[in-house]
C-alpha cells in the first residue's frame, strides 16, 4: 500500500485529470458496446431471427474497430491526441444512440458497424495521451486504471440493464430501443477534456518535427507489429469469449431473470476491476510478461465454476475469478503496447494492432452462439472451450514478448 500511495502522489493534478479523461472515454465506450450483449435475445425476437443472427452485430462492431483505430490514430499522430479523442468520443456517442431508431435488422447491423469504426479510435488515443503524460514508474498502475475502464463500462451497462430495462415510466415501458439512447451520454466527457486536459507533452514538444510514414515505421518494426497483432487476437478472444455471450448463457441456459443476470455480471465486473488494478500495479515489480502469465493461468482452475455451476451464487463466484484473470492480464496491456511501440506512431500503432487483433477475433460471437445452438443451446461448452484454449495460448505467446518496462516514452523512441 505504501508503494501504491507513492505512485498516486507523484502524479500532478493535471496528470490525474488526463488519466481520468482517458479512463472515462474507455469506460463509456465499453458501456455503449456492452449494452448490446444484454439485448441480443430481445432484438432477435423483434426482428424474428435467431440470436446468432443478431450476434453479427457484435462481430461487425469488433471487425470494424481496426479501421477506426487506423483513421483516428493517424489523425491523432498528425493533429494531436486531445482534439481527435474529443472528435472520436462524440462520434461513437451519436452513432451508438442512432441504433435505437433502426427499422430493420440490416439497418441495425449497419449502424453497429459504423459504431465499431468510431469505437476503434478511443483506446489508442486515450492510452497514448495518458502514457505520454505520466512518469514511467506510474505506468503499470495507470495501465491497470485505464484498462479497468472496460469492466467499469460493462458494470454500468449491467446496472442500467438491471434497473431500467422493462421499467415503466407512466404508460411507457423501457425496451431495447430506449436502452440505446443512453449511448449519447459519453459525449458529455468532451466538455471535461476541453476544459481540463492538455495535449500530450511528448506530442506538443515534437508536433512540428518531421514524422516518418506509417508504412516505413511498420516495415522497420514489422516483427513487433506482427507479434502484437497475434497477441491481441488472443487477448480479444480471451475477453470477448468470456464476456459477450455470458448474459445470453445466463438468460437462455439457466433462464435467469434480468435482475439475476444483472447482479451476476456486476459481480463479474467487480472481479475484473480488482484484477486489472492488481496486475497492472504488480507488473511494475515483476514485469509485464510475468504479470500477464500469472493472470492468464488463473482462468484454468476457474473454468468449471464459471461455466458449469448451476446456482446463481456459484456462477457469480466463478465469473468473479474468471474476470480477475481476464482483466488482470488486460490491465498490463496499455503500458506494454505503448512501451513496445515506436514513438512517432504511438497514437496509431498500439490501437491499430489492438484492433487488428480484434478483427481477427471478431467472429467469435457468432461462432460461440452457433456452437452452443448446435449442441442444444449448451453455452457452457462453447464458453469453456474458447476460454481454456486461449488462456493457454496467451501464456505461451507472451513469453516471446520483449520486456520494456520503465522506458521513457517520447515521440521519437
Amino acid at each position: 500500500m505504501e508503494d501504491l500511495g507513492r505512485v498516486v502522489v507523484i502524479l500532478t493534478s493535471t496528470q490525474k485529470k488526463t488519466v481520468l479523461a482517458a479512463f472515462l472515454g474507455w469506460m463509456l465506450d465499453a458501456f455503449d458496446f456492452f449494452l448490446l450483449v444484454f439485448l441480443l435475445g430481445d432484438i432477435a425476437k423483434e426482428f424474428d431471427v435467431k440470436v446468432s443472427d443478431v450476434a453479427y452485430a457484435v462481430f461487425l462492431t469488433l471487425a470494424m474497430r481496426f479501421i477506426g483505430a487506423f483513421i483516428f490514430g493517424r489523425l491523432g499522430d498528425r493533429f494531436g491526441r486531445k482534439p481527435i479523442l474529443m472528435l472520436d468520443i462524440v462520434s461513437y456517442s451519436v452513432i451508438g444512440a442512432l441504433a435505437a431508431f433502426a427499422p430493420t435488422l440490416w439497418a441495425f447491423l449497419a449502424l453497429r458497424a459504423l459504431f465499431g469504426i468510431a469505437m476503434g479510435g478511443e483506446w489508442g488515443l486515450g492510452s497514448a495521451l495518458a502514457m505520454e503524460a505520466i512518469p514511467p514508474q506510474a505506468r503499470g498502475f495507470v495501465s491497470g486504471i485505464l484498462q479497468c475502464g472496460y469492466p467499469f463500462g460493462y458494470l454500468l451497462a449491467s446496472i442500467a440493464y438491471g434497473l431500467l430495462y422493462k421499467a415503466n415510466i407512466g404508460d411507457f415501458t423501457i425496451g431495447w430501443r430506449a436502452m440505446f439512447l443512453l449511448s449519447v451520454l459519453p459525449a458529455l466527457i468532451v466538455l471535461f477534456i476541453r476544459a481540463h486536459v492538455p495535449e500530450s507533452p511528448a506530442f506538443a514538444e515534437r508536433k512540428d518535427a518531421p514524422k516518418p510514414k506509417l508504412m516505413e515505421t511498420l516495415r522497420s518494426n514489422w516483427g513487433v507489429a506482427l507479434y502484437a497483432v497475434v497477441l491481441m487476437m488472443c487477448f480479444n478472444l480471451f475477453s470477448h469469449g468470456t464476456q459477450d455471450l455470458y448474459p445470453t448463457f445466463l438468460q437462455k441456459q439457466h433462464a435467469f431473470d434480468s435482475a439475476t443476470v444483472s447482479w451476476i455480471t456486476i459481480v463479474a465486473n467487480l472481479g475484473a476491476i480488482v484484477g486489472g488494478l492488481f496486475f497492472g500495479f504488480v507488473s511494475e515489480k515483476i514485469g509485464r510478461v510475468n504479470a500477464i502469465t500469472v493472470a492468464a493461468l488463473i482462468a484454468l482452475p476457474a473454468l468449471p465454476l464459471w461455466a458449469y455451476s448451476s446456482t446463481p451464487f456459484m456462477l457469480a463466484l466463478g465469473a468473479f475469478v474468471m474476470q480477475i484473470s481476464v482483466q488482470g492480464a488486460w490491465g498490463v496491456i496499455p503500458a506494454h503496447l505503448n512501451e513496445i511501440s515506436p514513438g512517432a506512431v504511438r497514437a496509431t500503432l498500439p490501437g491499430f494492432v489492438y484492433q487488428a487483433g480484434n478483427f481477427l477475433a471478431s467472429y467469435n460471437g457468432p461462432f460461440q452462439a452457433k456452437l452452443a445452438e448446435s449442441s442444444g443451446d449448451n453455452y457452457s461448452f462453447a464458453l469453456a472451450v474458447v476460454a481454456g484454449v486461449i488462456a493457454v495460448a496467451i501464456v505461451v505467446i507472451i513469453r516471446f514478448s520483449p520486456e520494456r518496462r520503465g522506458e521513457v516514452l517520447t515521440v521519437t523512441s
